[in-house]
């Protein structure tokens, strides 16, 4: 039985295609190279943009966390205080006010942590566009 010639490889395809057509010769191994750069820094940039993600959850967790805890403890001091109505209404005016100051606060972290994983991100595509910009001018110069 005679054996079927193996399939060409779209690499191999797109080589022959310019060959036949008597194209400038492309070099396809570095075309695949610089598309391999392009998917490894939208890799890396996934991974830093699911940190930042896994950051913040663990960030809003601990701040829930706390959040719980104050409010029982407001509740137990409350509950077992037998305080008279002014009592009452200083601590839930104290409780309002550090309420609001962690509210402030809690946000202000969730802003940084946002900031800094949105600014590793586009550090990361900045250099891959540096790079990029580099492997061009350095093709049109050697073609010079």
């Amino acid at each position: 039985m005679a054996k079927k010639p193996e399939a060409e490889s779209f690499v191999d395809m797109f080589r022959n295609f310019g060959a036949n057509l008597n194209m400038p010769s492309v070099d396809v191994d570095k075309i695949i190279a610089h598309h391999r750069k392009n998917l490894e820094t939208l890799e890396k940039t996934a991974k830093a943009a699911t940190a930042g993600a896994s950051s913040m959850m663990a960030k809003q967790r601990e701040m829930l966390q706390e959040t719980l805890r104050e409010v029982t403890d407001m509740a137990q001091g409350m509950r077992s205080g037998g305080a008279n109505p002014q009592e009452f209404m200083a601590k839930q005016a104290d409780f309002a006010k550090r309420s609001f100051e962690t509210a402030i606060k809690n946000a202000s972290e969730m802003a940084d942590v946002v900031r800094a994983s949105s600014t590793e991100t586009i550090e990361i595509l900045r250099n891959r566009i540096k790079e990029a910009m580099e492997e061009i001018r350095d093709g049109v110069e050697k073609k010079k």
